[in-house]
């Protein structure tokens, strides 16, 4: 699959303008150009976003041939255009765009946003009928309202870092982006939810996202656990939890992961499984109190127990009892999981840059109106010239002068 040029995708004929850098932002309209949605990104001329520059996490890799993955990805189907918004020209051209655009994202801090004159409230003057959408870190009002952020600090303040791991382990970071990609996500859903109003109603409207608000979000039931009961939600203690809702390492030294039900049936079907049959009526694990009660030894019979096979073949005999398991699966291994690759959860494409490659499929299947999410992302000031000759509608003269005068920059 290649990039979106299906004439039935569900957002063909949206067209939006991005203002941003790196991903919690930009990422939400790659989402909305799996889709379909004309994508076109205001970028620094000489430098772009600094994303482009991402190459390294210390001594990891996240580059292909010198060019940054991170960056393709947050930057799928978009179209580039160099333009400098320190000169007033630049401003106006982009004025010009957003009177032709559905769509406005930026993730720019509220200062920089008032010193370019880009906010909702001078936006909304051009075209009433704007989605524009404000990404912050920790939420627009408050003390911290103006402060600057990245997805591990949207890990941190949400409570996300104590949520997993071990109650005597130090807090825990997730790795790469979980909170960028989950902001990017909650912004796609918010924009298409406007569009929508907008269908309904003519109004444009003004959205807030932050790292925070998407972080908090993701984690409803520990939040909702917070406020509820005021306490928090204790972290997995594998060594003295629930034995059927827990995960155990195999003889080839990897891990699976299961939840059995209490029900009676289930219980059954768990005791045929690992062939212990007489576990179904021993007192000590006979009904879910009791398990739990006993839960210490129980984990430690069950440790034995799953040593003895490799994890694969666990999974084949749980499975055919109808227990529910899966395999703690690696990136690698989940992308060569059969189950991934049938459901085009993981897709082949073609990229200039990296040749034939695999990339993430999009998470939802669409019966008629399919997404095509390719993975192609533009170089700096790709499309300058396209954007202002079939969108800005500026003829070929006012473009050499932009050009001359240094106000856009890929146009020659």
């Amino acid at each position: 699959m290649g990039d979106n040029h299906s004439a039935n995708q569900p957002l063909k004929g949206i067209r939006a303008l991005e203002w941003g850098a790196f991903h919690a932002g930009p990422g939400a309209l790659a989402i909305l150009g799996d889709l379909g949605a004309e994508v076109i990104k205001i970028e620094l001329p000489k430098t772009g976003d600094p994303i482009r520059m991402l190459v390294r996490f210390g001594n990891f890799p996240v580059a292909k041939n010198g060019h940054s993955i991170f960056y393709e990805g947050a930057n799928r189907h978009k179209k580039s255009i160099a333009l400098d918004l320190s000169k007033e020209e630049g401003k106006q051209i982009v004025y010009r765009l957003v009177s032709k655009c559905d769509v406005f994202v930026t993730n720019f801090r509220p200062k920089a946003v008032e010193n370019q004159r880009m906010t909702y409230a001078c936006l909304r003057e051009i075209n009433p009928r704007l989605i524009y959408a404000a990404v912050s870190a920790f939420g627009s009002r408050g003390p911290d309202g103006e402060a600057g952020g990245f997805d591990f600090l949207g890990q941190a303040r949400s409570g996300l870092m104590v949520c997993a791991g071990e109650p005597d382990m130090p807090p825990l970071i997730a790795q790469f982006g979980l909170i960028d990609q989950v902001t990017a996500i909650t912004t796609s859903h918010a924009i298409l939810t406007a569009l929508y109003a907008r269908e309904r109603t003519g109004q444009g409207q003004e959205l807030k996202v932050s790292l925070l608000s998407s972080a908090m979000f993701l984690q409803y039931f520990n939040v909702l656990n917070a406020l509820i009961m005021d306490q928090d939600v204790p972290r997995h203690q594998r060594k003295s939890t629930d034995p059927l809702r827990n995960f155990y390492k195999c003889q080839d030294g990897k891990w699976l992961c299961m939840t059995v039900a209490h029900h009676p049936t289930a219980w059954r079907n768990f005791c045929l499984a690992i062939d212990h049959p007489e576990l179904e009526h021993d007192a000590r694990f006979e009904n879910r109190d009791r398990r739990f009660e006993n839960r210490n030894e129980f984990i430690g019979f069950l440790d034995m127990v799953f040593i003895a096979r490799p994890r694969d073949e666990w999974v084949r005999i749980l499975t055919e009892r109808d227990v529910f398991c899966s395999p703690v699966n690696t990136a690698v291994e989940s992308i060569k999981d059969p189950q991934t690759t049938a459901n085009d959860y993981v897709i082949d494409t073609s990229h200039r840059l990296f040749g034939d490659i695999k990339v993430p499929g999009y998470p939802v299947e669409f019966s008629e109106t399919p997404a095509t999410p390719g993975f192609t992302a533009p170089k700096l000031g790709e499309h300058t010239r396209e954007i202002l000759r079939d969108i800005g509608g500026y003829n070929e003269t006012e473009i050499a002068r932009f050009q001359r005068d240094g106000v856009v920059d890929g146009a020659a």
